[in-house]
């Protein structure tokens, strides 16, 4: 009997939890991207091992955006041509990302055709490390979200929360503390620390201050607590801007005259 309930209980959690989870994926009014998208720029830059920043403009990404004080909202992880094309004729998945109530998932690059994004690249990452990120991430895929661990989702329902500052990153690892439960960063930080490649790690001076014995303790911080802010802020990834690393030429620019824009006005 009891395991009966307990069947109808978990069925009743997930029911809820899938309900919950629709509701945060709606999209927010009034987004715009702030700068115009180059896709075909973005496409020819990013390499396998790369992290992708995501702008988002759904309402769990207005809750995510405020906890960390960050552009960024979500991020995903650039995978190559490692994934089969689909037999369908559709576009070939090349990013590896984990969704609130989905999981770990591909998802074809143009996705976020038309979201503003940045990039992300390990610095001196070795080719072998790349390629174990990447499997790392390819090795998850599959792996669910439980949509019974409502308040998971719960906490995304207040996009600004009287919460101090300090306690913010602690509020998006609340929870199960399992990577599929929570941002999606936290997987990419696994994926990371498992090649010991630092993000943002705690370090501890050894030894007495002025001594060139010295030495800087690398701690690993717990992947719960990374947000896709980190990327970006971490020393160890370089931001990636595609305009500039394709060849930009500012002479080439085509600018409208003063007098044009006087007469517009």
């Amino acid at each position: 009997m009891q395991t009966r309930l307990g069947k109808a209980y978990s069925r009743f959690l997930s029911k809820i939890g899938g309900r919950l989870a629709v509701k945060l994926h709606m999209r927010s009014s009034g987004y715009q991207p702030y700068t115009p998208s180059d896709y075909q720029t973005l496409c020819q830059t990013l390499l396998p091992g790369d992290v992708l920043l995501i702008e988002g403009n759904e309402r769990i990404s207005n809750a995510i955006k405020y906890l960390t004080q960050s552009t960024w909202s979500h991020a995903a992880i650039f995978v190559g041509d490692v994934l089969p094309e689909l037999q369908t004729g559709e576009e070939r998945p090349r990013l590896v990302e984990v969704n609130l109530g989905e999981g770990c998932v591909a998802a074809p690059l143009s996705k976020y055709e038309t979201y503003n994004t940045r990039i992300c690249r390990a610095k001196n990452l070795t080719d072998e490390d790349r390629a174990m990120v990447v499997d790392f991430m390819v090795g998850k895929l599959g792996l669910r979200y439980d949509l019974r661990h409502i308040f998971d989702l719960l906490r995304y329902f207040f996009p600004t929360p009287p919460v101090p500052v300090r306690w913010r990153r602690r509020m998006l690892a609340f929870g199960s503390g399992d990577p599929t439960r929570a941002i999606c960063s936290s997987l990419i930080a696994q994926a990371f620390q498992s090649v010991r490649y630092p993000i943002l790690p705690d370090v501890k001076i050894k030894g007495p201050e002025g001594d060139f014995a010295r030495q800087e303790i690398y701690q690993i911080r717990h992947h719960s607590l990374f947000t896709p802010r980190d990327f970006d802020l971490s020393p160890y990834f370089e931001v990636v801007k595609p305009t500039l690393v394709q060849g930009f030429d500012y002479k080439k620019l085509v600018w409208t005259s003063p007098t044009a824009a006087s007469l517009e006005k």
